[in-house]
């Protein structure tokens, strides 16, 4: 039975109540709403598309009973009941049904609903009675306002809540939140309001969502109060949502920048500095990030103006909301070319950020000349693009792309001058990395010029060494390390370490290694050397005190520690004098470690302090391990830490001292240490008996003639014959001098190493020096044929006197 059918059986009984005052409605079988009559919709204000096909339970009122009479009406007996109006109010019915059958023979029932002689007529809440002023500001109220009854049903609804929710105030009443809003909104609002109805207290707090189909995700705080009746109860629930859309993403817009500013630049490295900016803005602003930049920049050069033409940017990092980045076209560290028309090619040349949909002109040209990025714009259908430059001080040095396709809205405005301004600190943070870069790179080409190319040649011991740079914000350090050959088939083993970082402290360690070079060769004894050296550092610190310039970089005082070894394979004995350094470590044969008690003495620069130097004995095969503290004091552990893990890895079995050199790095050093780091291990060799002949000489010129003697026996016995004659020229010029302008004891040792060294002593402190001899002079011409003869010569003072070397070459004899 259909509508039409209910309102004819009004008119054609006489029985049925009067249909004026009266309400019809058909429920099937199953309780489900199949019939609704216009008189019905007057009476209870649901309209036809709102109750039809709905339980017609919906429509009892809240009281325990209502349902009971309901099912006694529908059994044939009448009965009066609580009816629910459209705006939430009840009111009382007697309600009688009819059954019959439907066309297709299910069972229904007429229900007609007749008010009761005292239900009054509904009349509007306390709480919205007033002038009509007060009705005309609540229902044209911008603002979305809503009150619900104690079912968490809308009563009422301003213009603003119909605005938003794309509904009349007449489709909102009656209804909860639940057939409104989406589900992860209804939770939170409906908890708060039975919150508010259990407590009395107002609730605050915020959703976000779409309040309708097509509408932009809005962020609302939402106000929940209580409304109460003149007895104080809690009768209705008043909500007012604010939409705060603007202010969150001013918020998250403030939280983005303090993101940057902190999270980006955490290093100086380009590529690094990169990817932080490309980390931070993806997910938060864009969907898909690259940040490509000029190529000249890895190397830290400082970007020119390109030609004409496409644009080559090397890939510098890419970020995605898609685990693997499937949108990019090519991998970090890769160039991509960009046609001249392109967007990051115009924005390159011009410096200007710009905003794109992929239908706009350019983008559409650009994906023409460019088919594979075209087709990950259709795979992933990206819909809008920035293009922003990174500039800094003035010079664009990349471009940033950032895209959506994940997310529905495109970009505006607002998110523009965001993405200029994360990419304007970004830019800063890897100019600063480009400029460091260029830095360091200078300093440590100049480092590596002032360090050893190759170590000068020596018998005395087998070398390995490894120099480590910085890889901190501070720059390289002035660590050196140097080997020489001194007189005797003696060698010098030299580490140090200027204080302080940068081009500065490469360039003081230059002048500090070329001085120890030279005094070096002057055969000064350790601790001595110190001493000359320790004047020099303070007469450089000088220098820069007047000359520095303080806007130029900030000056510290001139210090630097050094530590000078020298090792003598003959009598197999070291001796060292330190200026503040770390002591050397010895590794006996048997694989015993030790550190040497060596005095510390004052680090270079300090002044006015002696040094000490120490001697001791060397078994044959020793090794001797110098050092400096960006080796054992690492921000891990402690100096003594350090130095106890380099004990225990230098007593450890090693296949070389190259293998020694590589563990010592591997396993002491971080993987970027923020200290230079220089490593000197030497191998100890020794000279047999042999190989050294030693002859005292009488302070008389007849012992010449006896010393050329001796000296040509024992090259014969060595096989040097080669060199008798010159070796002869030599010795007897030495001893000459030693007799003639000498004091005694002489002394003569021959030594038979890479070469052969003529040593004569006496007890003179003296040093001869060569003169030009005149044309009828008789003498004066001794040490002239000496340095013709010999490869090199010199003077060496020792306690007691002084000796005078020369070295002769075996190149041909060994040949």
């Amino acid at each position: 039975m259909d509508m039409e059918n209910a309102g004819s059986l009004g008119n054609g009984h006489d029985h049925f109540p009067d249909q004026v005052t009266s309400a019809t409605a058909v429920v099937d079988a199953r309780g489900n709403v199949t019939g609704w009559s216009a008189s019905a919709q007057r009476l209870l204000g649901y309209r036809y598309e709102d109750v039809v096909g709905r339980p017609a339970a919906r429509l009892l009122g809240s009281d325990a009973d209502a349902m009971g009479v309901y099912s006694a009406v529908i059994e044939g007996r009448s009965g009066t009941t609580l009816l629910r109006h459209r705006d939430g109010h009840h009111m009382e019915a007697e309600l009688q049904a009819y059954a019959s059958l439907d066309r297709e023979g299910n069972a229904q029932w007429l229900i007609m609903a007749t008010p009761t002689q005292q239900s009054r007529p509904y009349q509007e809440p306390r709480s919205y009675k007033g002038e009509a002023t007060t009705e005309e500001a609540f229902a044209q109220c911008h603002l979305p306002l809503m009150i619900y009854d104690t079912d968490l049903r809308a009563l009422r609804g301003s213009a603003g809540a119909a605005l938003e929710l794309g509904l009349t105030e007449e489709q909102i009443r009656g209804r909860r939140v639940t057939d409104i809003l989406p589900p992860h909104i209804c939770s939170t609002v409906e908890e708060g309001m039975r919150r508010v109805f259990e407590t009395g207290e107002p609730e605050e707090f915020q959703v976000h969502g779409r309040p309708r189909h097509g509408a932009r995700e809005r962020f609302w705080a939402v106000t929940a109060s209580p409304l109460r009746n003149p007895a104080g109860q809690v009768r209705h629930v008043q909500l007012i949502a604010i939409d705060v859309t603007e202010q969150h993403r001013a918020r998250e817009r403030l939280v983005l920048l303090n993101d940057v500013s902190t999270q980006v630049g955490s290093t100086l490295d380009v590529t690094r500095t990169a990817q932080e900016m490309a980390d931070v803005a993806v997910g938060r602003l864009a969907d898909f990030i690259s940040v490509d930049l000029l190529d000249s920049l890895f190397r830290g050069v400082e970007p020119r103006p390109s030609a004409t033409g496409s644009v080559a940017l090397r890939r510098a990092a890419q970020g995605s909301v898609l685990p693997g980045i499937p949108e990019a076209v090519i991998q970090p560290g890769e160039v991509d070319y960009y046609p001249e028309s392109s967007p990051p090619a115009r924005c390159l040349a011009t410096g200007r950020a710009s905003l794109h949909r992929t239908l706009d002109e350019a983008v559409e040209s650009w994906q023409v000349a460019d088919p594979e990025r075209a087709r990950k714009v259709r795979d992933f259908g990206m819909h809008s693009i920035m293009v922003i430059p990174l500039r800094a001080r003035g010079i664009t040095l990349g471009v940033a792309v950032l895209v959506r396709h994940r997310r529905r809205d495109s970009f505006d405005e607002d998110d523009l001058l965001l993405a200029e301004e994360i990419a304007a600190r970004a830019a800063v943070a890897v100019d600063n990395a480009r400029r460091f870069t260029r830095e360091r790179t200078t300093a440590l080409a100049l480092q590596r010029s002032l360090l050893p190319q190759r170590l000068a040649a020596q018998e005395a011991a087998e070398v390995a060494y490894r120099y480590i740079p910085a890889r901190s914000r501070a720059g390289l350090g002035g660590d050196w390390f140097d080997v020489i050959p001194l007189s005797g088939a003696r060698v010098a083993l030299v580490v140090g370490d200027v204080v302080g970082h940068g081009l500065r402290a490469s360039a003081t360690m230059g002048r500090l290694r070329t001085a120890v070079r030279t005094l070096a060769d002057v055969d000064l004894p350790p601790e001595e050397l110190l001493v000359h050296l320790d004047d020099l550092v303070t007469h450089l610190r000088a220098e820069e005190d007047t000359a520095s310039d303080p806007e130029l970089e900030i000056v510290t005082d001139l210090i630097a520690t050094c530590l000078y070894l020298v090792y003598d394979p003959v009598s197999r004995r070291c001796t060292a004098a330190g200026a503040g350094h770390p002591p050397p470590a010895v590794v006996t044969p048997d694989g015993k470690a030790e550190f040497i008690d060596l005095p510390a003495g004052p680090p270079l620069g300090v002044g006015g302090l002696p040094f000490e130097a120490i001697e001791w004995e060397v078994p044959r095969g020793s090794r001797l391990v110098l050092y400096t503290d960006g080796l054992v004091e690492v921000p891990e552990h402690d100096l003594g830490r350090g130095m106890a893990l380099l004990r225990r890895r230098l007593g450890r079995p090693a296949r070389s001292l190259e293998a020694t050199c590589d563990d010592l790095v591997r396993s002491l050093l971080p993987a970027q240490p923020s200290d230079d780091v220089a490593v000197l291990i030497a191998r100890t060799r020794a000279l047999d008996a042999g190989q050294v002949a030693t002859w005292d000489l009488p302070s008389d010129p007849a012992a010449v003639a006896d010393a050329r003697d001796k000296v040509s026996r024992r090259l014969e016995e060595w096989g040097l014959n080669e060199v008798v004659f010159t070796a002869e020229l030599v010795v007897s010029e030495l001893v000459t001098n030693a007799i003639r302008y000498g004091t005694p004891p002489v002394q003569l040792r021959l030594i038979r190493d890479a070469v052969l060294i003529c040593e004569v002593s006496d007890g003179s402190s003296t040093a001869p020096h060569m003169r030009r001899a005149r044309m009828f002079d008789e003498g004066g011409r001794g040490l002239l044929l000496v340095a013709q003869f010999a490869e090199r010569w010199g003077t060496r003072h020792r306690a007691g006197g002084k000796s005078i070397w020369a070295e002769i070459g075996l190149q041909d004899e060994r040949s």
